[in-house]
């Protein structure tokens, strides 16, 4: 597969990883249309999943985005801009058929591709994971940046094949479990899932404590995997928030063996879609010693959504 040249990967697609997330939201309902379109109709989509190629039967000109689903995946819709995905795609000069990119992405917000490629973003919106997409987009639907990346001229178009491959729930989006353990600290949602933490005033738990606030019905998730979650994490006696993926704007992706071992036991076996409340006891957190702000012999206490599993790096 042609990948992206390093100098392209500055300024294009992969450049989007330093930008700031589009104020664009979650759709208000969720309707692919039925994709009726002539340019659609030069655009032949090919190769296997994950390698996706294209070839045009004549130039394709379009004033506004165009797309139509090839394959209706089955997993998991995008309904909210908030969503990570992973897909690959190939994008050629909708003049000359010349392929200006083909290659897979990382995982990212919906929302962090739209500054430079509003045109892909639409033709994700309430797609299907496993959905192979064609489309085409104007010179507009990209912005000067990414235009200039490509080397597209004024006017021209783009035609694109997208493989949507991963999609991850923007929260945890289990079923509500009952809880009734004494002593636990309580927890409350943002609507968008941001958790607040209420630490009440009593001595922690001095073993490691669990509680399933959700439960996800999807597969657990361990071992090997690299575990894609948001979280938020505070120490129990000042109630401090030392660090939370919500305030950064971006989830984050663990391995069993990169956490501390509270951090892990809690996860290990969890299902996807759930969300945790760990209380954390010294000797399985950060010790006598502690590490940056947290203190030594401090107890941690950790709100964690399981959103997924990332898929494996490719090796060359």
């Amino acid at each position: 597969m042609r990948r992206i040249p390093a100098a392209l990967a500055v300024i294009g697609l992969s450049a989007l990883a330093l930008v700031g997330c589009s104020s664009a939201g979650a759709p208000a309902t969720c309707d692919r249309g039925d994709g009726a379109s002539p340019a659609l109709d030069l655009i032949n989509a090919s190769g296997p999943v994950g390698e996706p190629t294209l070839t045009l039967d004549s130039p394709v000109y379009v004033d506004e985005t165009k797309f139509a689903d090839v394959t209706v995946g089955e997993g998991r819709a995008v309904t909210s801009d908030a969503q990570d995905v992973v897909f690959s795609v190939t994008i050629a000069s909708g003049s000359t058929g010349e392929t200006l990119v083909s290659s897979p992405t990382d995982v990212r917000p919906l929302s962090g591709w739209a500054d430079h490629y509003e045109g892909l973003v639409e033709m994700m919106r309430c797609a299907t994971e496993g959905s192979r997409i064609v489309g085409a987009i104007p010179f507009d639907g990209v912005s000067p940046e990414a235009a200039e990346s490509l080397q597209l001229q004024e006017g021209q178009a783009l035609a694109v094949v997208l493989d949507l491959q991963r999609v991850y729930p923007a929260a945890a989006d289990g079923a509500p479990q009952y809880n009734d353990r004494a002593g636990m600290p309580s927890v409350v949602l943002a609507p968008d899932g941001t958790p607040g933490i209420i630490v009440p005033d009593a001595d922690p738990p001095s073993e490691l404590a669990v509680e399933v606030l959700k439960r996800g019905d999807g597969p657990a998730v361990g071992g090997d995997d690299t575990i894609r979650i948001h979280y938020t994490g505070l120490t129990w006696d000042d109630s401090e928030v030392f660090d939370s993926t919500w305030e950064k704007g971006a989830s984050a992706a663990v391995t069993l063996d990169g956490v501390v071992p509270g951090f892990a036991q809690a996860l290990d076996g969890a299902t996807v879609g759930s969300q945790l409340l760990v209380v954390i006891p010294p000797d399985l957190g950060y010790g006598e010693e502690g590490t940056g702000s947290i203190p030594g012999n401090a107890t941690l206490v950790f709100v964690i959504d399981v959103l997924g599993t990332d898929p494996p790096v490719e090796t060359e």
